[in-house]
């Protein structure tokens, strides 16, 4: 009799943060089952989680917005007790230009997920949501209790909103979820083999930091330096991916061990530290050995000034805490551009 723990469905488990949740997951045990469309990762995620892992998860590709094909993957996969929900568009200034396919996609994808999950008998979820939630903070740094603000645009509206109906449901049936707000997830797994790959121009920083620095991308461009911060420019709480995918992991326990004291919880995921945008790109020069080139160019729009959590809550009550830190963060980055580059020469 395998005593392995409890079938986690994980979708989006292809993608960026998804794939690091996927392994951490296999390392304690867990059976871990796939659903993906691949709008932004690629088939060949699956033979790089099986090295790292000497196990391949189940995969499933669906677009979640089909009820009939959620219905049909819970018919397939009757051992799932639980789900981590990632799968969702998430460029904020995509999301500005086309709020309805963002509307749809994002909230569509999981009403089906929630109505498919009562039907099966399914009651426990961990949601992906973001600090996005909170805005353009009034007093730093950020807690659980901080007011959520007006979003900034449709992704941010989006996540706001999936906690609404996941604190309704949560309130009137038998599913139990736990949302985790991160904050800036970067970097990529120790052994180089899953990272962050944006198709087409990076939005976030440190990739576009990574191809810059190899000569895929020219000088990066840092957005305003004339904030009201050490020194001058944006302050963001960085996280290492890895930190943030054992995050997942202890929410699901804390799940599946009915260790909740709500049925309906969140958690801030980060570092509980802020760093400047110069205070990163020196931390990878720092980390590589490489010399940046960069420009400072004029502020961009909705851009939060500062941004930082406070952890206690999930440092306490989850049980888990950040371990690596920002020279971590930008070595594994580095690392996984480099070996994407490698691999892009050997085609």
């Amino acid at each position: 009799m395998n005593q392995s723990k409890p079938c986690v469905l994980v979708t989006g488990g292809m993608g960026y943060i998804g794939s690091h949740t996927v392994v951490a997951l296999f390392r304690q045990g867990y059976d871990v089952v796939i659903a993906d469309n691949l709008c932004n990762s690629d088939v060949l995620i699956l033979d790089r989680i099986e090295q790292i892992s000497a196990q391949r998860p189940r995969f499933h590709q669906l677009d979640l917005c089909d009820k009939t094909s959620v219905r049909e993957l819970f018919k397939l996969e009757p051992t799932i007790q639980a789900v981590i929900h990632f799968a969702a568009l998430k460029a904020v200034g995509d999301s500005v230009k086309k709020p309805l396919m963002y509307y749809q996609n994002n909230l569509g994808s999981l009403l089906n997920l929630l109505e498919t999950m009562q039907e099966s008998g399914v009651n426990n979820i961990v949601f992906s949501s973001s600090c996005t939630v909170y805005g353009e903070p009034d007093s730093l740094p950020v807690t659980e209790t901080t007011p959520v603000k007006p979003a900034t645009s449709p992704y941010g509206n989006t996540k706001q909103i999936g906690e609404e109906i996941l604190a309704d449901l949560s309130k009137v049936s038998d599913v139990h979820s736990i949302a985790l707000r991160y904050f800036n997830p970067v970097g990529a797994h120790e052994s180089a083999l899953i990272g962050e790959f944006p198709k087409g121009t990076p939005n976030n920083l440190v990739p576009f930091i990574t191809q810059s620095a190899i000569g895929k991308l020219g000088p990066l461009q840092v957005y305003g330096n004339d904030y009201n911060t050490p020194d001058g420019t944006c302050i963001r709480d960085y996280i290492h991916v890895e930190d943030v995918a054992e995050a997942h992991v202890a929410a699901m326990h804390r799940l599946l061990s009915n260790q909740q004291q709500d049925t309906f919880e969140v958690f801030n995921i980060g570092t509980g530290q802020g760093n400047t945008v110069l205070e990163a790109i020196h931390a990878f020069e720092q980390s590589s050995g490489q010399k940046l080139q960069y420009i400072i160019t004029s502020r961009r729009e909705g851009d939060i000034e500062k941004v930082y959590a406070d952890t206690s809550k999930s440092n306490q009550i989850l049980g888990w805490k950040a371990e690596k830190s920002l020279f971590e963060m930008m070595q594994s980055a580095w690392a996984w551009e480099l070996q994407l580059s490698k691999n892009s020469q050997n085609e």
